[in-house]
């Protein structure tokens, strides 16, 4: 019996040997044939066709070919085909490898399913760099640094060592979260494990260094690299730039010249943005040459900045011989191009170059809008707007700022209501930009009661620009005590600034409140505010109308920026204290300083 059953389990394991030889030639051979398919599919850019082959196919692939498929979803973006993949690999391969493991996790990453690879990665039997890598970057990508950090220290704490790609990804996490402490304890691990001579390690610390606001030590980590490519220059160029130092930024777009490397274009484009930050046209100038030496001029980067420049600086000659000399304009240099003229008074040109332009974007509606608001030319503003409502609701809330500007000159209170309403259905409604535009259109609209309700309504987010403008409606309807006994609420939320002190001043002149404004006069002084045109100009009203002219002379005196209205404002105050010769001094030094007269001035010939 027992020899018998022998015999039949012979028989049975030879046939299914025998089955099996039969089948493996005709498999491989399948296998060979639509790996191929899928290779050729991939190079093709066929990633659906590639996908549909293999999910077809009811048994597994070579593992580089599932590599290969993680690496063209991710950088696809396709997440349906991820799953698809994934799933094909784990129901074939009973134990794939960690590293396609880590392609798979690498591909969710890149198509933000963070879910996806989080799950796989707590599923990882054994993780090993790539795995840790996979996951502290897929966070940082897509926005969770914080996620991000609390990976690393798990790692670390698994006794996993870093490698380069980690600290590339931990580096923009502590820029995101602005956290200078980590980042210095980050460059420490990247010296400590022998990362320093890294120049993109390097280069991503300068970054994250001027991100914090730690220009000096942004500088320091720059001098340390051996040999700064172009990349490392154009990031040290654009956080200059971005923290206001353009003085610093151009300096370095210097040395980088001096240094013979050839820059990016978009570090020529940034170091065009450094002049027009500090006024520096003859500087531009100088680049403009450079990117016409280095063949870079015609780049439509570059070619947008140069026209930036020059239309900004009022030479929009120039502006439009660069746009004639480009083969192709896109939308950004139409635009730029168009508020050039707009913001120079030339709406004619500028709708004429609105109209000839092959598409609009909001960007495009919004710089004719504030051409003719810039222009004072509000009915034209109104017929623009009536056509932008009508062809596009692609708005935002610089849209709905220039129409209240438009609503408030035109004291157009419905149009202002309409906007209102659109403010709510559009979600602009806590928009600071926005709700104080409308804030401005009640108090110009001679609508108080609604002016207050909504300066309240704005409790949560409002600013020194709310303050000001409700203040500066109390004082249009003679409400000047109102204003005055709004300070102290003021002071508990806001700091106020230049221009509300302006309005303050401008309420103790009006109700003759010398005590109030001598109040506030020492509270700017305590303080340590600067004695700009603007206060200076409210002192000198304050001070005159209340007959102190010798405390308006005196304010005068200390101020170191006279504009023309300021002058307009001491020689007034002198008319109305009967210093007539008073008049006539200050009229001759002003001129002798250089500044003409305008139509606002007394009339010294009546004097």
């Amino acid at each position: 019996m027992g020899a018998k059953k022998a015999s039949i389990l012979n028989h049975l394991l030879n046939a299914n040997v025998a089955a099996t030889n039969r089948l493996e030639p005709p498999r491989q051979a399948e296998v060979k044939t639509l790996t191929t398919a899928i290779t050729l599919y991939l190079r093709s850019g066929d990633l659906a066709k590639a996908v549909s082959v293999l999910f077809g196919a009811p048994f597994p692939f070579p593992f580089s070919i599932y590599s290969h498929l993680f690496r063209f979803c991710a950088s696809n973006k396709a997440a349906v085909e991820v799953r698809k993949v994934e799933s094909h690999l784990v129901t074939f391969s009973s134990n794939p490898p960690v590293f396609v493991l880590n392609r798979a996790m690498e591909a969710y990453g890149k198509c933000n399913c963070l879910e996806d690879a989080q799950e796989l990665f707590d599923e990882l039997p054994r993780r090993d760099g790539g795995s840790w890598n996979a996951m502290i970057t897929a966070y940082s990508q897509n926005g969770y640094a914080q996620r991000a950090m609390e990976l690393f220290l798990h790692m670390r704490l698994a006794g996993v060592f870093a490698t380069e790609i980690t600290f590339a990804s931990v580096i923009v996490s502590c820029a995101s979260l602005l956290n200078i402490c980590n980042l210095r304890r980050v460059h420490a691990l990247i010296m400590k494990f022998g990362f320093s001579g890294n120049v993109i390690l390097e280069t991503s610390l300068v970054d994250a260094y001027g991100k914090c606001k730690e220009m000096s030590d942004a500088k320091r980590m720059f001098d340390e690299i051996k040999n700064p490519n172009s990349v490392s220059w154009n990031v040290i160029i654009r956080r200059y730039i971005d923290l206001g130092e353009g003085k610093d930024a151009l300096f370095m777009f210097s040395e980088l010249v001096r240094a013979n490397v050839i820059p990016l274009t978009f570090t020529v484009s940034n170091a065009l943005v450094a002049c027009l930050s500090i006024g520096e046209l003859y500087g531009g100038l100088q680049i403009h040459g450079f990117s016409i030496k280095i063949n870079s001029e015609m780049d439509k980067v570059v070619a947008s900045s140069l026209i930036d420049l020059y239309r900004k600086c009022g030479d929009i000659g120039s502006a439009q011989r660069i746009f004639d000399q480009l083969c192709s304009k896109d939308l950004i240099h139409w635009t730029s191009l168009m508020s050039g003229y707009a913001m120079d008074g030339r709406t004619r040109e500028a709708r004429e170059l609105f109209n000839k332009m092959p598409e609009h974007n909001v960007v495009s509606w919004n710089s004719m809008l504030a051409g003719y608001v810039h222009s004072g030319e509000w009915n034209e503003a109104l017929d623009l707007i009536f056509l932008m409502f009508k062809q596009t609701s692609d708005i935002d809330h610089v849209t709905l700022g220039l129409v209240l500007n438009v609503s408030s000159a035109l004291s157009d209170i419905e149009l202002g209501k309409q906007v209102h309403g659109s403010m709510y259905r559009n979600g602009f409604h806590s928009n600071l930009h926005a709700a104080n535009a409308l804030l401005d259109m009640y108090g110009k609209c001679g609508n108080l009661r609604r002016t207050i309700v909504w300066f309240h309504e704005m409790s949560q987010w409002r600013d020194a620009v709310s303050w000001n403008t409700l203040l500066a409606s109390y004082n249009s309807h003679g409400m000047g005590e109102t204003t005055l006994m709004s300070f102290p609420n003021l002071l508990g939320g806001i700091v106020p600034s230049k221009y509300t002190f302006g309005t303050l001043l401008a309420s103790c002149a009006n109700t003759f409140s010398l005590k109030s404004g001598k109040e506030i006069h020492g509270f700017i002084i305590r303080n340590g505010y600067e004695m700009d045109s603007v206060i200076s100009g409210a002192l000198v009203n304050l001070y005159s109308k209340c007959r102190f002219l010798e405390y308006a002379l005196d304010i005068f005196a200390v101020t170191t920026q006279k504009d023309l209205v300021l002058w307009n404002s001491l020689m007034l105050g002198c008319y109305h204290n009967k210093r007539n010769d008073y008049v006539f001094e200050l009229f001759e030094l002003m001129k002798e300083e250089g500044i003409m007269p305008d139509s606002d001035y007394p009339r010294v010939e009546a004097l």
